[in-house]
């Protein structure tokens, strides 16, 4: 029997909530939810405290971005804790299927992190995040 893909690769994570103004948004969930920013990435991403191990990124949407508001402007990313290639081949070994860019490459460098984007069988966005 193999190991459960978790078992040291991937663990924790946060939601990602596409917002359409991040000024608001980090305004709501701060002063009136009452959480607090663990990170922020100029205007285009901040990282929400909820407490008990929760955090909730806030970002803006990109191109290919659903809107904010709309199905599917959620997503969940999970942290992984080996270099991402080696987990991205072993979820594809167990038929993960991820998005890839122009040249094939499923590994997307996004400033301090690196992202690799899949879709449970419902359709619902994940990700998993390296931040080494």
């Amino acid at each position: 029997m193999t190991a459960h893909p978790q078992e040291g690769w991937i663990s924790g994570g946060s939601p990602t909530v596409f917002v359409g103004n991040m000024q608001s948004a980090v305004e709501f969930y701060t002063e009136v939810l009452g959480f607090r920013v663990q990170h922020r990435a100029d205007d285009h991403y901040a990282l929400i405290d909820a407490g008990h191990g929760l955090t909730i990124g806030l970002h803006l949407p990109s191109a290919n971005a659903p809107p904010p508001g709309t199905p599917g402007a959620i997503e969940i990313g999970f942290n992984v804790y080996r270099p991402i290639a080696e987990v991205v081949d072993a979820l594809r070994a167990r038929g993960v299927e991820f998005r890839v860019d122009e040249a094939g490459d499923p590994i997307v460098d996004d400033g301090p992190v690196q992202l690799a984007f899949f879709n449970d069988p419902d359709g619902n966005t994940l990700y998993l995040c390296d931040r080494s």
